[in-house]
C-alpha cells in the first residue's frame, strides 16, 4: 500500500527516514527507470536496457531502465544493509519521496506507508528550530533531477524508434552450479544500426544530445558479466 501526501514542516516535523538498504525497505527490485543524463553514472555499474510501456508488446513508448538482477524481484546489489555499488540510481535514492504537482508548481510528497519512515532514528527532515535538514535538501535535488530527467525520455525514445536503433534481445545464462536462466522481454541498442548511421543522421543525433547516451547504453552491456558473477556468488552462498 502507498499513502502519498504533501510533505508538511509542521505535521511531519518528527519524521525520520531510515536509509538502510534492503528488501524490507522496498529495494528488492530487478530494475529502476533511468534517463539519458544519468546514463554516464549508470553504465559504470548496471546494464541499461529498454522496455515498452504497458504489457511490453506493441507500439508503447520505450523506457530505459537500469538492471539490478536477472530475475523479477531480485536485486543483486543488496547485502548487509547496504547497496553494493558506488552509485545508487536516483529512482531508488528518492524513496520514500515523490514529486507532486499542483498547477505549475512542483512539491515534495512522501509515502506515509513506507517502511523507511521512523520517529526515533534515521535522517531528520526538519531542523529542531525550523528549516529543512541537509538530508531533505539532498532529496529535493534528487527529485528535481529525476523529474527533469524523465521528462527527456520521450524525445530520446522517439529518436531511437525513428531510426530503428533498438532491437529485442534475450540472454541465456548458465550458472556455475548448472542452473539456467533466461532474460527476455527487453530491448537493447542495435549496435550494427548505430555503426551504419550516415554522417548526417549521426550528426543530427549528436546535435540533439542523443548520441552520447546511445553510446553509454551500448557500453553498459559489459555490466551483464558483473550481474552473472554476482548471481553465481549469491547462489553459491545460499548452498
Amino acid at each position: 500500500m502507498t499513502r502519498h501526501v504533501q510533505l508538511d514542516s509542521i505535521e511531519h516535523r518528527h519524521l525520520r527516514v531510515d536509509t538502510t538498504r534492503g528488501e524490507a525497505f522496498g529495494d528488492g527490485v530487478m530494475l529502476a527507470p533511468t534517463f539519458p543524463a544519468e546514463f554516464r553514472e549508470i553504465q559504470a555499474h548496471y546494464p541499461i536496457v529498454f522496455h515498452r510501456d504497458g504489457d511490453g508488446h506493441g507500439d508503447g513508448m520505450i523506457q530505459p531502465v537500469a538492471l539490478f538482477g536477472l530475475q523479477r524481484g531480485r536485486n543483486l546489489f543488496l547485502g548487509r544493509g547496504r547497496w553494493d555499488a558506488a552509485y545508487v540510481p536516483l529512482a531508488i535514492e528518492r524513496q520514500p519521496f515523490l514529486v507532486g504537482a499542483g498547477g505549475q508548481a512542483l512539491s515534495v510528497h512522501i509515502d506515509l506507508d513506507s517502511p523507511r519512515l521512523q520517529t526515533g532514528r534515521g535522517e531528520a527532515l526538519f531542523l529542531e528550530h525550523g528549516g529543512v535538514s541537509g538530508f531533505l535538501e539532498r532529496m529535493q535535488s534528487v527529485l528535481l533531477a529525476l523529474h527533469d530527467g524523465l521528462a527527456t525520455v520521450p524525445v530520446f525514445a522517439e529518436a531511437l524508434t525513428a531510426h530503428g536503433l533498438v532491437e529485442p534481445f534475450s540472454l541465456d545464462v548458465r550458472l556455475d552450479d548448472g542452473a539456467r536462466h533466461r532474460l527476455e522481454g527487453f530491448l537493447t541498442i542495435d549496435e550494427q544500426r548505430v555503426r551504419a548511421l550516415d554522417p548526417a543522421t549521426a550528426g543530427q543525433l549528436h546535435a540533439d544530445g542523443h548520441l552520447e547516451a546511445i553510446h553509454m547504453a551500448m557500453a553498459s552491456v559489459s555490466r551483464f558479466r558483473d550481474l552473472i558473477d554476482r548471481m553465481n556468488r549469491a547462489d553459491g552462498s545460499d548452498r
